[in-house]
């Protein structure tokens, strides 16, 4: 750092180009991060890395008030200073109030978007990297309540660290915040409070699923407990109706009509006071989605249809929804099912988006479903929002399979001795039975593992147990740090490979 000092004056002189190409000294400790180099003033703030960690690095002159923003350890002299600050919260929104660009925003006006989950708060400068070639906007920081608790982090540390990301990458296009699967308004106020700008609300507890199966009898038993003029305004809305939605026609029988109501409507109210609350803390500045695609049913295009009306009735500004369709998206592999009929039926709920709103259709453990993106895309005229998280988690596994063939396969191990455990939390169909003795792979064959279906949905799922492992974390995050720049790579052409397929415009 003191050979950075000697030299500091003519570096805060010259050019942002200028300050890039002459920062970094032979011999140092640390490099830079070339595109985080930023020029305020009199002071120059950069991103930087040594061999165990990453830091903000704050040159200044003693007359601009930059430096003093931000905490850490101050060398130098009265006339030129500099300190070396830590990636914490207080530096993260020292950050933010310098560089307004490195916080998230509402993406309520962005037609595509794509959701990049980073359960490592390491993946977003290989997300940026994809996201810049093509017409999409990415929401870099996506947790679930379930992830964080998996992980150990907050929310406040999910976009602190895409925060620092963000800035690592000189991204300044914009990005969003999901606080992803939220159910109560206290949950969604911890999202809000770490400016975490959209909500997906899970209307999974609220929403009477189990009347999706119950006979006739039943349902007419329930519909007549309704208010009177409730019950005379779903009867006269959409019983016995045809609706034309662009291309598509949906039928609304007196039956699918009043099951709609027993199914739904309790949580479409409770949306609507989702929504006013938000409404109340953030004005217009944040993006709604309602999900209905936690249920063992596919979401009948009927049943998306009255949703979407209902919510519009009751004043609802949603951003996207996100039905459950028909098929297999489980975990971490492509789609399963019948791709024709995913087409004809994926058609219709793409036109009643369309047709009431124009909101984006949201798709759900989105990463990898390859065979059906193109008909995503294409069916969307790229309205969309894809929702992707653990994919990114295994290329992380995929390098250190690569490059640490002994803590990748105590890493398999703890997955195995965890996976029934996990199963009780993720949806898969995986028989990791099929997954040879990681013992009799040689170390060269590791990481064709992350090729295997089995050992991808194995992997996937037991990321919690993982990472709070005493032994195998710190050198798991050792690793990443060593790799960093493989990891990079390989999520920059893992994403790139996802919204080529989709269809998504080059920029």
């Amino acid at each position: 750092m003191e050979k950075i000092l000697e030299n500091a004056a003519t570096l805060l002189a010259s050019s942002e180009n200028n300050i890039r190409q002459n920062i970094d000294h032979p011999g140092s400790a640390f490099s830079f991060y070339s595109d985080s180099i930023n020029k305020i003033g009199d002071s120059i703030v950069a991103m930087a890395r040594d061999s165990k960690s990453r830091f903000l690095v704050v040159i200044s002159s003693c007359d601009d008030e930059t430096i003093v923003e931000f905490t850490g350890d101050r060398i130098g002299t009265d006339e030129i200073a500099a300190k070396i600050c830590p990636l914490n919260a207080a530096n993260a929104k020292a950050l933010r109030k310098v560089f307004p660009w490195t916080a998230p925003i509402s993406l309520r006006d962005r037609k595509t978007t794509v959701g990049c989950g980073d359960r490592l708060g390491c993946a977003t400068v290989g997300h940026i990297a994809a996201a810049k070639e093509f017409q999409v906007t990415p929401v870099l920081a996506q947790q679930s309540i379930r992830e964080l608790a998996l992980t150990g982090r907050t929310y406040r540390d999910v976009v602190d660290d895409t925060c620092f990301m963000v800035f690592q990458a000189g991204y300044k296009d914009g990005y969003g915040a999901d606080g992803d699967h939220l159910k109560t308004i206290d949950d969604i106020d911890v999202a809000l409070a770490a400016d975490m700008l959209m909500i997906t609300l899970d209307l999974s507890d609220i929403m009477n699923a189990a009347a999706g199966d119950w006979p006739r009898s039943e349902i007419d038993a329930a519909f007549d407990k309704l208010p009177e003029g409730t019950k005379q305004h779903i009867i006269d809305t959409y019983a016995d109706k045809t609706f034309t939605v662009k291309s598509s026609k949906v039928n609304i029988d007196a039956a699918t009509a009043k099951r709609c109501a027993v199914m739904y409507l309790g949580a479409l109210d409770y949306a609507a006071t989702v929504h006013e609350h938000l409404a109340e803390r953030r004005g217009n500045k944040f993006d709604l989605e309602v999900s209905i695609d936690e249920t063992t049913s596919p979401t009948l295009p009927s049943h998306h249809l009255f949703i979407a009306k209902e919510l519009l009735l009751r004043n609802v500004e949603f951003t996207s929804l996100a039905p459950r369709f028909i098929g297999e998206f489980q975990k971490g592999i492509d789609y399963i099912g019948d791709k024709a009929e995913f087409d004809r039926q994926f058609r219709v709920h793409a036109d009643i988006a369309q047709a009431n709103g124009d909101y984006k259709v949201s798709i759900h453990s989105g990463s990898d479903k390859f065979m059906v993106y193109p008909t995503i895309g294409e069916m969307t005229d790229m309205r969309l929002h894809l929702k992707t998280a653990g994919t990114s988690w295994l290329e992380a596994v995929r390098v250190i399979a690569q490059h640490d063939p002994v803590l990748y396969r105590s890493m398999h191990k703890c997955s195995l001795d965890n996976f029934a455990a996990m199963q009780e939390l993720y949806h898969i169909t995986a028989d990791i039975n099929k997954i040879a003795d990681v013992d009799s792979l040689k170390d060269e064959e590791l990481p064709a593992l992350m090729e295997q279906l089995e050992a991808r949905q194995l992997l996937h799922i037991t990321y919690g147990p993982i990472l709070n492992d005493k032994v195998i974390r710190p050198l798991f995050f050792a690793a990443m740090h060593k790799f960093e720049k493989e990891y990079h790579q390989g999520i920059y052409k893992h994403f790139y490979k996802h919204l080529n397929l989709l269809g998504v415009p080059k920029r």
